[in-house]
């Protein structure tokens, strides 16, 4: 594959998810919420009591930037805060019901953007484009991991 063909691959892809961010962002508003709240939101109704170190991590966000954000959705009585009954100085997170009726009501939103961007794209493209994309991301954390290059080299 030529170097120029490589480069095309990446600049679409950085330009596809730049577009897709807005896009996402622009329909979440008309829910009154962000992408990065229905994030939480998803991640937290599939792990309910997480605790705040442990959701940065899985979102790969830092501490402080998620604190910012879960206070928003404390705020807005859409998460709670719970002491960790084992380590006084962390907080476990769960839904309120309110949170969890968002989380629900985000899912065909979810499902209309998906159905929106990818109309008329086939199923065997869909297929093959998710295998690339995952092989992507796993080369790109690969690369980021210092212990596999070390290894790589």
């Amino acid at each position: 594959m030529s170097l120029d063909l490589k480069k095309q691959i990446v600049s679409q892809l950085v330009e596809t998810s730049r577009l897709l961010r807005n896009y996402i962002d622009h329909r979440a508003k008309t829910r009154g919420t962000t992408r990065a709240q229905w994030i939480v939101l998803f991640r937290l109704r599939d792990q309910e009591g997480l605790s705040q170190v442990d959701l940065a991590d899985v979102l790969e966000l830092q501490p402080i930037s998620l604190v910012r954000l879960l206070d928003r959705l404390v705020e807005h009585r859409l998460v709670e805060r719970r002491n960790d009954p084992r380590d006084r100085r962390a907080n476990r997170l769960f839904l309120t019901p309110s949170g969890r009726q968002l989380a629900d009501d985000l899912d065909s939103l979810r499902d209309a953007i998906a159905t929106d961007v990818l109309q008329g794209v086939s199923a065997a493209a869909l297929e093959s484009s998710l295998k690339t994309l995952r092989d992507v991301k796993d080369r790109i954390k690969a690369l980021g991991d210092p212990a596999s290059n070390v290894a790589a080299e």
